[in-house]
């Protein structure tokens, strides 16, 4: 995250060659930047664009004592993955939250990184948790599911955000809907998440992407299979556009 003020204080990977007299290319081939001690991105753990703080930077180099970052408020600027953790969802919602005029207008583009303050995330989303009906205690036998079903993915990635671990059978109590559907859609939620990290990260194996999310072991087949399938799904859309005709052979 860049905090409040410091917006004119990041620095890119290209500002950083600059800074050490290096082309870009070397500064990513060697990646001076993992050294021990060296300041670390201001950037997310997931972004695909590293950020640092120039007076850090600067300190670093000069071989001075780097300088502390103020304390986290209100007015920092979060990217995408920030801004989808504060709000508590997944990534892709975040991506269908931001078209909302109550963030789109407050959008702030960094070193071509989109932004948004804390502060706009956070009453974006008190205000659609005080607009979203509260669950009841439970779901009477025989009774349908007390979410509608097309609110049910959506519910789930947020309890999935507060709780890596949560079971289909806190699911099923919290959203008060059947045990079944409240698997379904929790191993479909990790799916999308596991096949997110993947995306950003391709070194990591789904396995792996799922340890990193804090998914639990028991029942993570499930997961994994639907991620599979979440990749198999964009494999064909990168292959065969919406808008693309397919070639004749």
């Amino acid at each position: 995250m860049i905090r409040a003020g410091r917006r004119d204080k990041v620095l890119t990977v290209a500002g950083l060659a600059k800074q050490l007299g290096l082309s870009e290319g070397t500064v990513r081939n060697t990646k001076p930047y993992t050294a021990a001690g060296h300041p670390a991105p201001i950037s997310s753990a997931s972004a695909q664009t590293l950020l640092w703080d120039s007076e850090q930077i600067t300190a670093y180099y000069a071989g001075e004592p780097v300088p502390q970052l103020p304390e986290e408020g209100p007015q920092d600027l979060l990217d995408r993955h920030e801004a989808a953790a504060e709000a508590g969802v997944a990534v892709n919602t975040w991506n269908g939250y931001k078209r909302d005029p109550a963030i789109a207008d407050h959008l702030v583009v960094v070193a071509g990184v989109e932004h948004w303050p804390r502060e706009v995330v956070r009453a974006f989303q008190q205000s659609r948790s005080s607009a979203r009906p509260k669950p009841s205690g439970g779901r009477p036998r025989g009774s349908g599911d007390a979410v509608p079903r097309t609110e049910i993915a959506s519910r789930v990635a947020d309890l999935l955000t507060d709780a890596p671990a949560i079971s289909a059978a806190q699911v099923a109590r919290e959203l008060g809907i059947a045990y079944t559907t409240a698997l379904n859609a929790l191993a479909t939620a990790r799916g999308q998440r596991i096949s997110d990290v993947v995306r950003e990260d391709p070194g990591l194996t789904p396995a792996q992407a799922a340890e990193r999310l804090g998914y639990p072991r028991t029942g993570l087949h499930r997961a994994l299979a639907a991620a599979e399938g979440q990749e198999q799904g964009r494999g064909r859309t990168d292959e065969n556009p919406p808008d693309s005709t397919p070639q004749k052979s």
